[in-house]
Parts: structure tokens; C-alpha cells; sequence
């Protein structure tokens, strides 16, 4: 058994394979992350029941086995207090830049060729998806 706080064989062979300037999706339960996604990415189903696996869960074991360069949020309403935003941010790299950007912008981002992998997680709180791009590991 490795020593990681991932054991998910799927989710770390996906991880592996991501390279520099690859886009990885954790998408949040209500996500239609077959039809909001790039075709060849590959979807790992981490969805077993509401609020779990919860996205920032996710994101904390994905930030301890890559880098991320940068990260993107679908914006929200002003009148929204997004809880999930200020979790992310203190999981991500303090010099991590964060971008918003509009509904069908995000989805654009989402089914680029460039995203490798969907991480589907069962994530009920609204506007909990977030894109990341893979950033270099300098040796």
C-alpha cells in the first residue's frame, strides 16, 4: 500500500498523467460534468452521497501531490456569500491567482481540450466548482 493521502488508484493515475498547463475540474454534485466537460477527459466519480466527498476535501489531497499555476471559479451573484471561495483560498498556494468568470465562459474552460480529468464530488453547496491549471514542478 503507498503512503499517501490519496489512495484512489483511478484519481492518482489521472494525477500522473497531468502535465504542465493540464486543467483539472472538481465539480460539485449539481455539475452535468458529462456534458460540461471535454470529451476525453477522464471523470472520476468521488460523488458517493450529499457532501461527499465534500470539493474542498478534494482539493486539499490534489494540492498535496501537484502544483497548481492557477485556479478559476464560475462567478456568483453579489447577494451570494460564496463560504466555499474563502475555504479554497486558504487551501491554494498563498501566490495562487484565482480567477471568476461567467457561467458559459467557465463551461468553455471546462470542455477545453485541455482539461485531463473531472473530479465529480458530492459537493450540494452551490458554485463549489473550480478548474485548476497544473503548474510545472521545478526540481
Amino acid at each position: 500500500m503507498i503512503k499517501s493521502d490519496i489512495l484512489h488508484p483511478q484519481l492518482l493515475a489521472a494525477l500522473a498523467r497531468a502535465g504542465h498547463k493540464a486543467q483539472i475540474l472538481i465539480s460539485d454534485a449539481n455539475y452535468s460534468f458529462v456534458t460540461n466537460s471535454a470529451p476525453e477527459a477522464e471523470i472520476v466519480y468521488l460523488n458517493f452521497a450529499p457532501g461527499t466527498v465534500a470539493s474542498a476535501e478534494i482539493l486539499k489531497g490534489v494540492c498535496k501531490l501537484i502544483n497548481v499555476e492557477m485556479a478559476r471559479m464560475m462567478a456568483w451573484p453579489e447577494d451570494f456569500e460564496n463560504a466555499l471561495h474563502t475555504e479554497y483560498v486558504e487551501i491554494l498556494a498563498d501566490d495562487t491567482p484565482m480567477e471568476f468568470v461567467a457561467r458559459e465562459e467557465f463551461y468553455a474552460l471546462a470542455k477545453s481540450s485541455d482539461t485531463l480529468l473531472v473530479i465529480a464530488s458530492g459537493e450540494t453547496r452551490r458554485f463549489a466548482n473550480i478548474l485548476l491549471t497544473v503548474g510545472p514542478v521545478i526540481l
